[in-house]
C-alpha cells in the first residue's frame, strides 16, 4: 500500500511520524515538497518516504492520499486534480465538507474527514472521523485514539474544540513564564509545568470517579488553594469565556 500526502505541513508531519512508529503496513510514503524542509527531514527517517515533483504524481502512485492543505488551497487545487475510482481519500481540511468535497473529486472514491493533531506523532490522541469506515477506523487507532462519527454537524464540535491546542499551550508557556520571573531556570519551569499538566491529563483519563466534575470537587478541600483558584477564575468569567470563544469558532465554521 502507498500512502500519498498532497500537502506537507505540521500535521502531515505529526500523522507520518506516528505512521513510521506504528504497526501500519505500507510499501512507501509519498510526499510533496511543497514544504521542502519538512519533506526533506521526514525522508531522512525512512528509505521508505519519497518525495515528488507534483500533486498529481503522488495521487498516479497511491492508494491511500491524505489532503492536508488549507482550506484555500484545497478549493484550488484539487478540483484540477485526477483520482481514481478505487482509492481511499483522507481529509484534514478543516472547513471543506463532504458534499464540496465529492463536487471537486468527482470520481466516486471513499472520502473520510479526519481530525488528527500533532500528539498523533507520539501514537496519543483522539481522531475524529466522519463519515465511519472500518478501514479508515483500523489504520488511525494504529497511531491514536479513533471517534467515528455519524453527523457531520456534529463533527463541527470536534473541529472546535481542536482549536484550543494553541490557547493551551499559551496557558503552560504563561504558567511557566511565571515561574520563571519569580528565580526558576526556562527549563525547571517548563519542565514542571508540562510535567504537572501531563500528570493531571492522565489522571482525569483514568478518573476513578463517576465524571470530570466530580474530579473537580475532589480536587478540593474547604478554603484549600485550589478552591481559591477556581473561585476567582470563576469570578474573572474565564470559563464562561471559554464558552463563547468556542462558539465564535464554530460559527465561523458553520459559515464555511
Amino acid at each position: 500500500m502507498n500512502l500519498g500526502f498532497i500537502g506537507t505541513g505540521e500535521i502531515t508531519k505529526a500523522v507520518v511520524t506516528g505512521i513510521l512508529a506504528s504497526k501500519i503496513k505500507y510499501k512507501s510514503i509519498l510526499l510533496s515538497k511543497r514544504n521542502l524542509k519538512i519533506s526533506s527531514s521526514l525522508k531522512k527517517k525512512s528509505s521508505k518516504i519519497k518525495i515528488l515533483d507534483n500533486n498529481q504524481d503522488i495521487i498516479n502512485k497511491s492508494n491511500w492520499i491524505f489532503l492536508s492543505i488549507t482550506p484555500n488551497v484545497g478549493k484550488k487545487i484539487i478540483k484540477d486534480l485526477k483520482f481514481k475510482k478505487n482509492q481511499i481519500i483522507i481529509s484534514f481540511i478543516s472547513t471543506i465538507k463532504l458534499n464540496e468535497l465529492k463536487k471537486y473529486i468527482k470520481t466516486k472514491n471513499i472520502i473520510v474527514r479526519a481530525i488528527p493533531l500533532p500528539p498523533i506523532a507520539l501514537g496519543v490522541g483522539p481522531v475524529p472521523i466522519f463519515p465511519p469506515n472500518k478501514k479508515v477506523k483500523i489504520f488511525f487507532d494504529k497511531i491514536g485514539k479513533t471517534i467515528e462519527i455519524k453527523n457531520e454537524k456534529l463533527s463541527l464540535n470536534f473541529w472546535t474544540m481542536s482549536s484550543i491546542m494553541a490557547p493551551y499551550y499559551e496557558i503552560l508557556n504563561h504558567l511557566s513564564s511565571w515561574l520563571k520571573k519569580r528565580g526558576l531556570s526556562k527549563t525547571e519551569a517548563e519542565n514542571y509545568i508540562t510535567s504537572l499538566f501531563l500528570g493531571l491529563s492522565i489522571n482525569a483519563s483514568q478518573n476513578k470517579y463517576k465524571n470530570l466534575k466530580e474530579l473537580v470537587k475532589k480536587s478540593q478541600t474547604p478554603k484549600g488553594l485550589n478552591e481559591q483558584a477556581l473561585k476567582e477564575l470563576k469570578k474573572l468569567n474565564f470559563y464562561q469565556k471559554l464558552n463563547i470563544t468556542s462558539k465564535n469558532i464554530l460559527s465561523r465554521l458553520k459559515r464555511k
